[in-house]
This record gives structure tokens, C-alpha cells and sequence, in this order.
């Protein structure tokens, strides 16, 4: 990815790639106005981001769609597959081992860890859950790009820790905690109770 690129802007691109799948069968070209719409910001934002990209936008005409498509995969880095563990296997990790729509993006869940002996050998998304001893060898044998912590927020650190020293340098983190992990090691973190407490906010503002 161009780090030149803001990361607010970075933030949008899936949006706009999805939005692009969203547009009527067949559709060819498509305006700023077109992508603004769904995506749910303003034309003008649009323009500028894409601007980031160099995206070949044709004055009177739009973007062509193919062509855009493209363009935003290859910045999303998505011209590639990319190998996913995900460690924990409880209700929050069994539904993303369960969701199906991962491989549409390039992303194959090559395995799902958990600690407990009794989750272990269970079956989530078609795939046996496997011991959480595994992690290094999995990691190595399976060319993992990315981990998906799913696990309790006392075990999150550690498990990061494991990952990143078996060689994994982006976590997606659902653990309610902010993980500490070396320079070049990207983290998102999602934490759901924050999002809901955002939109509380927003509903007190609005009298609601």
C-alpha cells in the first residue's frame, strides 16, 4: 500500500471497491456522484481520494468500472491471496470461521486455533478446530499473512506475541484491549463495545 496515502482515505477504499459491486449489472462507467451515493460521503471526497490513486476518471464520462475495480484492488493489495488463522474458536470466532465471504476478497482461512481440548477437533466452517500448541507450525506451514484474535482479553498479548514472533506482521484484533506489539507490525483493532458507545452518543445528541 503507498503510505502517501491517509489513512482516512485508506479507510474508504473497501467502500468504494463494494460499492462499486453494487452498481446495476452491466453498468460500465460510473460518476463521483454514482460512488458518493452509495458509499455515503460527497462527490467531492470521492474525487479526492481516487486522486490518491491516480484512477483514470475521464471529465463528462466518470470512471470506468473495470478499470476503477482494478485500481482499488491493486492499492488494497488484493491482486494476491492472503492465508488467515483465527485464534480463539467462541461464539465470536466460530461466526467468522463460519462466514463465507472471505475468499470473494482473496482471504483463506487456512486454520482455527483454540486453547480449550474440548473445542478442539469441533468443526467451524467446514474446517476441525485445531490445538492452540499449533500456532508457530501453522503459521509456518500454511504461510499465514494475517491473524484474527477472537480470544478473551487476558489471553489477547500473548497470542499476539506468538503470532508476530512466528512471523505474522498484520492482527486483526477483537479482543477489548489495545495490543502492544513491535515497530511494522500493523493492528486494527474492532472493538464492538466502543462502536456502541458511539452511537449512544450520537443518540443522546439527537434527543433520541
Amino acid at each position: 500500500m503507498n503510505r502517501s496515502i491517509p489513512a482516512a482515505t485508506v479507510s474508504r477504499l473497501p467502500i468504494y471497491l463494494r460499492s462499486l459491486n453494487d452498481l446495476p449489472s452491466g453498468q460500465s462507467t460510473c460518476s463521483s456522484e454514482d460512488l458518493a451515493e452509495i458509499a455515503g460521503v460527497n462527490s467531492a471526497q470521492v474525487r479526492k481520494d481516487l486522486s490518491y490513486l491516480g484512477s483514470p476518471g475521464v471529465r463528462g464520462v466518470g470512471y470506468h468500472v473495470a478499470d476503477l475495480r482494478e485500481v482499488l484492488r491493486q492499492a488494497l493489495g488484493l491482486t494476491q491471496g492472503y492465508a488467515v488463522v483465527i485464534v480463539g474458536a467462541g461464539h465470536l470466532g466460530t461466526a467468522l470461521g463460519n462466514y463465507g465471504g472471505f475468499e470473494a476478497w482473496g482471504f483463506s482461512v487456512v486454520a482455527v486455533l483454540d486453547a480449550d481440548v474440548e473445542k478442539v477437533g469441533t468443526m467451524v466452517g467446514g474446517r476441525a478446530v485445531e490445538a492452540m500448541e499449533r500456532l508457530e507450525e501453522i503459521v509456518a506451514a500454511r504461510e499465514v499473512s494475517i491473524g484474527i484474535i477472537a480470544t478473551p482479553m487476558e489471553a489477547a498479548q500473548e497470542i499476539a506475541e506468538r503470532l508476530t514472533a512466528a512471523g505474522v506482521r498484520s492482527i486483526l484484533n477483537f479482543a477489548p484491549t489495545v495490543l502492544r506489539v513491535a515497530p511494522g507490525i500493523e493492528v486494527r483493532r474492532v472493538d464492538l463495545s466502543t462502536e456502541l458507545q458511539i452511537l449512544t452518543f450520537h443518540l443522546q445528541a439527537s434527543g433520541a
